[in-house]
């Protein structure tokens, strides 16, 4: 097995993230003079070329930057394998902007196992006005809702999000339960923002001429799913961040027919800083966390 130098691989590391060599410098406590030459020793041992020069700098060359990424994730595993710490130089503040339904029926039920295994990073999380909503400049990353259509950001699929009618188990009893899908229309139906989930519902289950304008619009899922369980009315959740409440026993599905929403869940950088260390970390985290979700019986 050959391995080039952990110190030219930190260096490259640092110049790919910081796209300077003083900066790395800075970072490593070295000389930049130091730095440059770790990083022409790298590409001596590699045996291809990892800088291009770009009018008076230099920067990574297509094959470089792929080769740098590879080496930050094994840095990573390397340094995380040595404990529970979060892995060295991985630190500093980062602001999450999530939606306000992910946000508090999944993200906060899991988010204390990321800052166990990576306590020196601080984490600032808000949510937006609108699900689609990525522009507020003080945030590092985006998990929004939406169609993917973000020109100029770095976008990358979370999951895809089935919808399916929800309701308290005392909704059920108290309207005599539902014994096909026109039943749901003897209760208030819950809504977001507007009548679209369950006019497409109800048009797959073929209820005719049903009025899907009828019951309580809300603007924040939060509250739709306060009012499902508490027996207002029924709701069109997913089993994503509504798992909690169904193994509780607060929500029941009272039919296995989904709509797939158009739709989905979103990772959304700017591409300046989606290879930032903390960034990396947490989207890593994100996915696997959410991979264990779906696969969890």
């Amino acid at each position: 097995m050959r391995i080039p130098s952990t110190q030219a691989l930190r260096a490259l590391e640092s110049f790919a993230r910081h796209g300077s060599v003083w900066r790395a410098a800075e970072e490593l406590h070295l000389t930049r003079s130091a730095v440059s030459h770790q990083l022409r020793l790298l590409e001596r041992d590699l045996g291809f070329e990892l800088l291009q020069r770009s009018g008076k700098g230099v920067m990574l060359t297509p094959r470089g930057r792929k080769y740098a990424n590879d080496i930050r994730k094994a840095l990573i595993v390397i340094d995380d394998a040595g404990g529970s710490r979060g892995p060295a130089g991985i630190e500093g503040t980062l602001r999450i902007s999530c939606t306000a339904g992910f946000a508090s029926l999944w993200l906060c039920t899991h988010i204390a196992e990321f800052q166990e295994k990576y306590p020196d990073i601080a984490l600032r999380i808000v949510t937006p006005r609108k699900l689609d909503d990525v522009s507020d400049a003080s945030v590092d990353l985006f998990i929004a809702f939406g169609d993917g259509n973000w020109p100029g950001r770095a976008v990358e699929l979370l999951c895809e999000v089935q919808f399916t009618p929800l309701c308290s188990p005392v909704l059920l009893n108290k309207i005599g339960g539902l014994a096909e899908p026109k039943d749901v229309l003897r209760a208030p139906l819950l809504h977001l923002d507007d009548f679209e989930d369950w006019t497409r519902w109800l048009a797959l289950a073929n209820v005719d001429n049903p009025d899907c304008e009828r019951g309580i619009v809300f603007s924040d899922m939060n509250l739709v799913f306060s009012a499902a369980i508490t027996a207002q009315g029924i709701a069109m959740g997913d089993e994503l961040t509504c798992r909690k409440a169904m193994r509780a026993g607060q929500l029941i599905k009272p039919f296995d027919l989904s709509i797939k929403s158009p739709k989905s869940y979103f990772l959304i950088t700017d591409f300046a800083k989606s290879d930032h260390p903390a960034q990396l970390a947490f989207a890593e985290w994100l996915k696997s966390r959410l991979s264990q979700t779906y696969t969890a019986e």
